[in-house]
């Protein structure tokens, strides 16, 4: 089975798929290497590599003072270690985004460049506050099908018009089906983590992380309902780095799927300059 060993010991799930330029695809906060699915067929020319964090999908569960994104950095450059990878482009999704931008401060010579989904120099904090409100909770649903259309219904505003398919396969990415019914497949010591870290909601700036990206090639995928990444914030970062890649995703929130039109015309564009 695709597992590698992380500093301290834990075994955790990858994926390695396709030849070319290295880039390793990092996902959302209790995300899996399934954030990718929609957007692999389109990235030509790519090794995509991919990783279960410690704790969320097919990757060992662990204390939960390691699920950090400073700890998670270090397995990602172990994984690239395992492979024989000196550099890479860092696509990151949420707090993919996160580890690409710290990667940028403290291990730039890993990176060919950084490709932020839905997130950014300044985390807003309605978005965590929005997060906070889920994590953890399981669905209430008896059936992958019934928790797909509320998932559907619930967020017909911020993502209108997206398939009840595509939410049918959010929810069987997310969870797994259990004698006790639909249960999310991450480790509940995420909560655990988040409120470690004391109460959310207000904005936390990382404009030095973002700003260490500069000069290598860099992207932003703005989903235009985000509550997580605004208008504002896109604005001020493209004025500090006018050679920023930007699309703004109309009809998605956090996070875009990026294999809209205007995500994979930055992600082209982006992955031009990593040559």
């Amino acid at each position: 089975m695709p597992h590698f060993t992380a500093p301290d010991g834990l075994q955790l799930w990858y994926e390695d798929e396709g030849e070319g330029l290295p880039l390793l695809c990092l996902s959302g906060l209790t995300r899996t290497t399934r954030d990718f699915d929609y957007v692999a067929p389109h990235l030509k020319g790519v090794r995509m590599i991919r990783m279960d964090y410690r704790g969320r999908g097919r990757s060992e569960w662990a204390d939960w003072k390691t699920y950090d994104v400073n700890v998670e950095m270090a397995d990602a450059l172990k994984l690239l270690d395992d492979l024989g990878i000196g550099k890479a482009g860092v696509l990151g999704t949420s707090r993919g985004g996160l580890i690409g931008m710290l990667m940028a401060a403290t291990h730039k010579d890993r990176l060919l460049g950084v490709a932020m989904n839905d997130v950014g120099a300044v985390v807003a904090g309605a978005g965590l506050k929005a997060i906070r409100g889920y994590l953890g909770k399981h669905p209430e649903q008896a059936t992958v099908e019934a928790a797909a259309r509320a998932k559907m219904e619930a967020n017909a505003g911020a993502f209108p018009g997206v398939p009840l398919d595509r939410w049918v396969r959010e929810v069987e990415n997310a969870t797994d089906m259990t004698p006790a019914g639909l249960r999310l497949n991450y480790d509940p010591g995420l909560v655990t983590a988040m409120d470690a870290g004391g109460p959310v909601g207000a904005d936390i700036p990382l404009w030095p992380l973002y700003e260490a990206i500069a000069p290598l090639p860099c992207a932003v995928i703005h989903g235009e309902n985000s509550d997580l990444l605004s208008f504002e914030t896109v604005e001020e970062m493209a004025r500090r780095n006018p050679d920023l890649i930007i699309a703004h995703v109309p009809d998605r929130a956090h996070i875009p799927y990026l294999d809209e039109p205007e995500a994979l015309a930055a992600l082209t564009a982006w992955l031009e300059q990593l040559k």
